[in-house]
């Protein structure tokens, strides 16, 4: 059903409570794994343009990708990173678009309409724009 999942992860708490639920469904299914972390900082939307070296967060996110591909493949499962760098929801559609994926997973943390317009909305974009079914996990609080 899912041939590849792409896993778009924040480097941040949230991701606990979205990993166990794709790494089960991976496992049962016999999904491959796109563990996805968008850089969003200064220097990662203007990394190209200005043509900057990796910042210690785009060296961070780079490790945590590794870390995080590692166990879940000691795990048994098939999993691959990838680093982008840009506006999230941009990013996680295009990937999505490329590696063919079948499904996007995410958290959710539960924002309403102010939480939204103060924090921005990633899922709201995606889940407006994306052509493949979504997963929605809430994130732990």
């Amino acid at each position: 059903m899912y041939r590849r999942i792409l896993v778009a992860l924040e480097n941040g708490p949230a991701d606990r409570a979205l990993l166990p639920h794709v790494a089960r469904l991976a496992g049962r299914l016999g999904s491959e794994l796109l563990l996805l972390h968008v850089a969003d900082g200064w220097a990662a939307r203007n990394f190209q343009a200005l043509k900057l070296a990796e910042s210690e967060e785009i060296l961070a996110d780079r490790r945590y990708l590794e870390t995080e591909s590692a166990r879940l493949i000691a795990e048994g499962l098939t999993v691959r990173h990838q680093l982008a760098m840009g506006d999230p929801a941009t990013e996680i559609l295009k990937t999505a678009a490329s590696e063919a994926c079948d499904l996007i997973a995410m958290t959710t943390h539960g924002h309403r309409f102010l939480g939204d317009l103060m924090h921005g909305s990633t899922i709201s974009e995606v889940r407006h724009r994306a052509t493949i079914p979504l997963l929605l996990v809430r994130a732990g609080t």
